[in-house]
Formats: C-alpha cells, sequence, structure tokens
C-alpha cells in the first residue's frame, strides 16, 4: 500500500509540474515582446530616460496586438558602444523579441545595426539622427528626421540673424556630435558665412574655458556645439562668464531641463532645434490625444514635453501598426510591413520611409530658452 501511495503521489507531482510548464508556454504565447534600447545611465541617460517615458506611455494606451499583450523589455545601453553591443545581443538572444525600438544617441545606434541586421530584428530608432544608422541596413528604420536636414536648418537660423562667423565644438569620438557639426558647417559656409574655429573635447570633459577663450579671440559670432547634455550646460555656463554675448547653439540633444539647471541664468537666449512642439497649432489628432495624456501619465515630471518622448511613443505605435499589419512577429514580415506604412498619423507627424528606412520628415521646430522654459520661437520647412 505504501508503494501505491509513493507512485500516486510521484505521478501527481509530474502532472503538476506538466500544467506548470504548458501555463508558462501558453503564457509566453499570449506575450508578444519589444525591446527597448536605450541609454538610461551615462552621459545620455536624461534623454534616453524621456525617450523610454513616451515608449512606456505607448504602451499604456496601446497594450495589446494580434490580440496579445505587449510586452516591453527594456536594456541599458549605458550610452557607451561596447555596452550596447551586449545590451543589443541579449535582446535579439536572450529575450528573443520581435522588434526593437531605440537608440537615443546615434553612436550606440550604429554600435547594435550589424546585430539586429543579421538577427533580422527590425528596429526603429526614435532620435538617432546620423545618417549612417540606417545606412546599408534594411532591418533598421528611424522615426525623426536626419542630421543633414538638421544642420542645413541651423545654419539657415543663424545666417538669418545676421551672423557670419561660427565657432564650431564637437565632442570626439562621438558620432551624433561630429556628424551635426560637419552639416552645419558645411550650410553656413555655403551660405557665405565663415566658421573662424572648429574644437574637439574629450568624452567627460568639464573644462571649456580654453576652447571657448580660443572662439571668442576667433571673433566667433554664434557657438554651435551639438554636445550630449552632459556637457551643454557647462558649455552655455563657462562661455557667459568668459563674456561671450553672441548666440549659443546646440541640436536637438538639448532640449532637457537640466541643461537650465546647470547654465542657470547663462542659458537664457539658447537656440536649438528640435522635433517637436506640444503647442503647435496644427497637431495631429494623434498629438491632441497624447499631450494632456503624457503629461499626466508624468505627474509634474517635466514642465515641458520632450521631443524625444514623443518621437519614443510614435516608433511604438509604428511598430505595432506594422506588427498587425503583418499579422506576424515573424522578423522579415515586420520589416517588409514597415517599408510599406503609408501616412500612418502619430505625434510628430505622419510616416512613411524612404528606401533606406528614413522617415520622409523636413520639418524642424526652433526653440530658444526664455524665462527658463524652451520656448517655441519659429519652425522650419527646408527642401532637400
Amino acid at each position: 500500500m505504501k508503494k501505491i501511495i509513493l507512485s500516486t503521489v510521484a505521478i501527481l507531482t509530474v502532472i503538476a509540474t506538466l500544467v506548470t510548464s504548458s501555463e508558462k508556454i501558453l503564457a509566453a504565447d499570449d506575450t508578444i515582446k519589444i525591446g527597448v534600447f536605450e541609454p538610461l545611465t551615462g552621459e545620455n541617460g536624461g534623454g534616453g530616460s524621456q525617450e523610454v517615458d513616451g515608449i512606456k506611455y505607448a504602451n499604456k494606451v496601446y497594450p495589446e496586438v494580434l490580440g496579445k499583450k505587449v510586452e516591453l523589455v527594456i536594456v541599458d545601453n549605458k550610452s557607451d558602444k561596447a555596452e550596447a553591443s551586449i545590451a543589443a545581443t541579449r535582446l535579439v538572444e536572450k529575450d528573443k523579441v520581435v522588434a526593437i525600438i531605440g537608440s537615443y544617441g546615434s553612436g550606440v545606434s550604429i554600435a547594435a545595426g550589424d546585430i539586429f541586421k543579421n538577427a533580422k530584428v527590425p528596429a526603429m530608432g526614435a532620435s538617432c539622427t546620423n545618417p549612417m544608422v540606417t545606412e546599408g541596413n534594411e532591418f533598421y528604420f528611424r522615426a525623426c528626421f536626419l542630421d543633414p536636414f538638421q544642420g542645413t536648418v541651423l545654419a539657415n537660423y543663424a545666417f538669418g540673424q545676421g551672423v557670419k562667423k561660427a565657432a564650431v565644438i564637437t565632442q570626439m569620438g562621438d558620432d551624433y556630435s561630429t556628424g551635426l557639426g560637419s552639416f552645419f558647417s558645411r550650410e553656413f559656409e555655403k551660405l557665405g558665412g565663415q566658421v573662424v574655429s572648429k574644437s574637439e573635447f574629450q568624452t567627460n570633459e568639464q573644462d571649456f574655458n580654453s576652447i571657448l577663450t580660443n572662439a571668442k579671440a576667433a571673433g566667433a559670432e554664434v557657438i554651435f556645439a551639438p554636445s550630449s547634455i552632459a556637457t551643454a550646460g557647462l558649455i552655455i555656463k563657462q562661455a557667459r562668464a568668459l563674456g561671450i554675448t553672441g548666440l549659443i547653439m546646440g541640436g536637438d540633444t538639448w532640449e532637457n531641463e537640466s541643461i537650465i539647471a546647470v547654465a542657470g541664468t547663462a542659458a537664457e537666449g539658447v537656440v536649438i532645434s528640435t522635433f517637436f512642439d506640444e503647442n503647435n497649432s496644427a497637431a495631429t489628432a494623434e498629438a491632441k490625444k497624447f499631450v494632456p495624456g503624457f503629461k499626466e501619465f508624468l505627474n509634474g515630471k517635466d514642465q515641458v514635453i520632450p521631443a524625444v518622448s514623443a518621437l519614443g511613443y510614435d516608433s511604438y505605435i509604428v511598430i505595432l501598426d506594422a506588427i498587425k499589419r503583418a499579422g506576424s512577429t515573424d522578423g522579415e514580415a515586420i520589416r517588409k510591413a514597415l517599408v510599406e506604412t503609408k501616412n500612418l498619423e502619430g505625434v510628430t507627424g505622419s510616416f512613411q520611409f524612404d528606401e533606406n528606412g528614413d522617415a520622409q520628415k523636413d520639418f524642424a521646430v526652433i526653440k530658444v530658452i526664455k524665462d527658463g522654459k524652451f520656448q517655441y520661437l519659429s519652425s522650419q520647412s527646408i527642401a532637400k
């Protein structure tokens, strides 16, 4: 009798194990995993966190596709190219995500590109603006405008203010910074301006006095420094402390309130370009829903909605739309659906992609820091 009881217990244990395993399989089958490849730490951690906020909110608004729950698998690429490769590999090999959103920062996006391509997992860059992100990679797409356009917009704005001499300050080894600096310089000189000072600084640099002193001595009337959030406030503050009174400009990465916190009143008058303005009277229907909903979601975290949050949100809904139209989680099927995207309305505009996988956008917002806040200044649309 004892043996029979033991055998019964063993059988019940096996059955329970099989049921539990079956439940796990069913649970996995009822979930679609989308990777979120972003810097949450390092010099771009501030911007990456803002982008993730937009993605998380989109997941809250649109939690399902193909009748299944969408699970976000968030990894930190630490603003570092080597770490980016590790994080990207984890997403495609361990986490088995069907698509990826990210990253804030062109350098880490470029570093992960071949990993996504080889795994045939489509990726949607939200705000990585360097052309190299999508070049030669049929599995990488992007939701934002590119740096050649952004550089053109900023150069035209500066030249339009009567500025004829520029200093360009870039971060050594950073694809975004060096690329945008180059595009600005090219267009500024094409317009008839002169780049009188070109300087580079190392990652984690704290002292810009020597670079700024040289720019001042060269007679620069505008300082263009497409740098990370971590260095922007320091550059602005030290420039004003040296008596530089001319125009100071940055790219989309400068739209972060921490810059104002570091630079203080020295930030007044600084001009940036960005992707979105929450007060745009010609906003899309999606934007009109997004603005109040996202502000409630942030619960006072930001005074003004960061453009990269809007792009993170858009990247999510573009990926979801592609999965829905593909009717599948197969990487090739999703990629094909992304290619075929036509006039999909998002927060930052409508979406369709060119032969490189880049969103066809030719619209930028110019903002100025005034009264301690980023405020709308103008919109720029320049024929490519």
